[in-house]
């Protein structure tokens, strides 16, 4: 069955970056998910808000992926300002979650 690789993420996310235009912070962690699994996962680190963004595959072998909200032990206050850059940087990490969508869906057809 394919799967996604901490590497094969990499080269998506270098991909997708160009699109950001720098304005958010993406890593991509080595995750275990399951016996000899080696698959990635996403990071968005906001900078509006104190919690970081995962993006991982809802199930291997699928194209679909899923957004993960961290808890927060506290409120977020933000001015207009403020909640339109944090507006800004969750509409670059649904990008990003379309794009990954899409290239695993190209991924999994290839094998």
């Amino acid at each position: 069955m394919p799967f996604r690789t901490k590497e094969l993420l990499e080269e998506w996310v270098a991909e997708f970056e160009p699109q950001t235009g720098g304005t958010i912070a993406i890593d991509v962690l080595r995750h275990d998910d399951g016996p000899g699994s080696d698959t990635g996962l996403i990071v968005v680190r906001l900078g509006r808000a104190t919690t970081d963004v995962y993006l991982q595959p809802v199930r291997a072998g699928e194209a679909c992926w899923e957004v993960h909200f961290n808890a927060r032990e506290e409120h977020l206050v933000l001015d207009p300002a403020g909640v339109s850059e944090l507006a800004r940087e969750l509409d670059k990490a649904v990008a990003l979650c379309d794009f990954l969508a899409q290239k695993s869906a190209d991924h999994i057809a290839s094998h």
